[in-house]
């Protein structure tokens, strides 16, 4: 089991600078976990596309679908202890804190790309192409 990132999730759905390594790191690891933010995480990413013209409302909702059924049963609520306890020792999001106080609770990587959360945590945070390579 891995914790993923908004951005790592997107990547499989969507086409981004992700792709690649969220299709490589769903065949080692399918079993994907994520707190219940994602959800409204990956919709803000999906209105993006949807503003820009790069996806009409309906696939966007059958986007959004396949993507919950993939994660569902393996998202988390998260005490908002954890998470704040996280804050304050980052200058990361609360957001960002949510999926490191996840990876830490179920003793697993947090895989993302955001500078911020690898430098803040680096016991738990990895960047996907890392994780691949080890």
């Amino acid at each position: 089991m891995i914790v993923v990132d908004t951005n790592v999730v997107a990547g499989l759905w969507l086409p981004t600078t992700a792709t690649a390594a969220s299709e490589r790191l769903l065949a080692r690891d399918p079993d994907w976990a994520a707190p219940l933010l994602w959800r409204s995480e990956f919709r803000n990413v999906l209105a993006g596309y949807i503003r820009r013209g790069a996806l009409d409302l309906s696939r966007a909702a059958r986007i959004a679908e396949d993507a919950e059924r993939h994660l569902s049963g393996h998202e988390y609520q998260v005490a908002s202890h954890e998470v704040l306890q996280r804050v304050t020792r980052s200058p990361c999001s609360a957001y960002d804190c949510e999926f490191v106080a996840l990876a830490e609770e179920l003793d697993v990587p947090l895989l993302t790309n955001d500078r911020q959360v690898l430098s803040a945590f680096p016991s738990v945070a990895r960047r996907p192409e890392a994780f691949l390579a080890g």
